[in-house]
């Protein structure tokens, strides 16, 4: 056995001997050039990164520590403005002595920030789940639907989704205004659970699914809510989990809505309360990101798979 292997290899050798120098120069290039970009890369995966390790590491640090480190950037001057920063910042990732004090704080303490989080749990839960089960509805009937007034509609969903949500914030708080649920949390459901960028992603992809397998349904007697629930929904199980990570990454971190449709402060969600926590309390603050980081970090984690298979399968879409 070792002599054959000897053999191949003298082989190979005598192969890559034969090579123009030319073609072995160029594949030198193209380690070179992949070893560079993956260094670059890796420097800007780290870049990126910094902010989220520093935020979960400052969140064990002590008030004392956080204090003596970020202290001046937080502080004020004698009329309530912002104090110019001065002296150097020490950013560190590594505590001097690790401490669970400010996460004690957060769960045990200080019940508003437990609130908060509810209040986002409450908000962006039912957006996900009903604007799911509304666009899959929507995106099937522009799929199986044919005629000029189904193009018409569709590209009105392209529009709007193209649109900003400040440009339609206005008209929202109009119509909220008008059936009597300002400040109320429906204010913020209503307008997320039909909102087109699940409605364009589905029926652009349901549109791919072969026509024979759904003319060989109706010749087995399948009406259409049958097609639906067992051929098309199975079918796009990446996309609607791709669909629903957006979406619940898109609402967990909304600002706008709630500061616009909501008065009272006790239905914001956390996105909104962590700016409007004060320079005393910053440790308080690291704890508070982290632990809001936590379900969208969990979203991402446990269906990176159908994430990337959902995007991926969509842009390939043609018409």
């Amino acid at each position: 056995m070792s002599e054959l292997t000897k053999e191949i290899t003298a082989a190979e050798r005598t192969e890559k001997a034969k090579q123009p120098l030319r073609v072995r120069l160029s594949k030198k290039k193209q380690k070179i050039i992949m070893w560079i970009l993956t260094l670059f890369a890796a420097a800007a995966a780290l870049i990126f990164l910094m902010p989220t390790f520093l935020t979960i590491a400052n969140s064990f640090m002590s008030s004392s520590e956080i204090s003596a480190n970020y202290g001046i950037i937080f502080s004020e001057d004698d009329d309530g403005g912002k104090e110019y920063i001065s002296e150097k910042i020490n950013l560190k990732f590594i505590p001097d002595m690790v401490s669970f004090s400010q996460y004690y704080t957060v769960l045990f303490k200080s019940p508003d920030y437990l609130l908060k989080f509810w209040n986002s749990v409450i908000l962006v839960v039912p957006i996900v789940i009903f604007q799911l089960l509304t666009a899959s509805l929507a995106a099937y009937s522009f799929a199986r639907l044919k005629g000029r007034m189904k193009e018409i509609i569709f590209f009105v969903y392209i529009v709007v989704m193209l649109m900003p949500y400040q440009v339609t914030l206005v008209p929202n708080y109009l119509i909220s205004d008008w059936l009597h649920i300002l400040n109320k949390r429906a204010a913020i459901i209503l307008p997320g659970i039909f909102t087109p960028f699940a409605v364009f992603i589905l029926s652009k992809i349901m549109r791919r699914i072969p026509v024979s397998l759904i003319e060989a349904a109706q010749l087995d007697g399948a009406g259409e809510f049958q097609i639906f629930a067992h051929i098309c929904m199975p079918l796009c199980k990446s996309a609607l989990f791709s669909v629903a990570i957006l979406v619940f990454i898109d609402y967990w971190n909304m600002v706008e809505q709630p500061l616009v449709l909501l008065s009272d402060t006790n239905l914001y969600p956390l996105s909104v309360f962590l700016s409007q926590i004060n320079s005393g309390e910053i440790g308080i603050a690291f704890a508070v990101a982290t632990i809001y980081m936590i379900p969208t970090l969990l979203m991402f984690l446990y269906g990176e798979d159908y994430l990337v298979e959902g995007i991926a399968y969509s842009g390939g879409i043609k018409g």
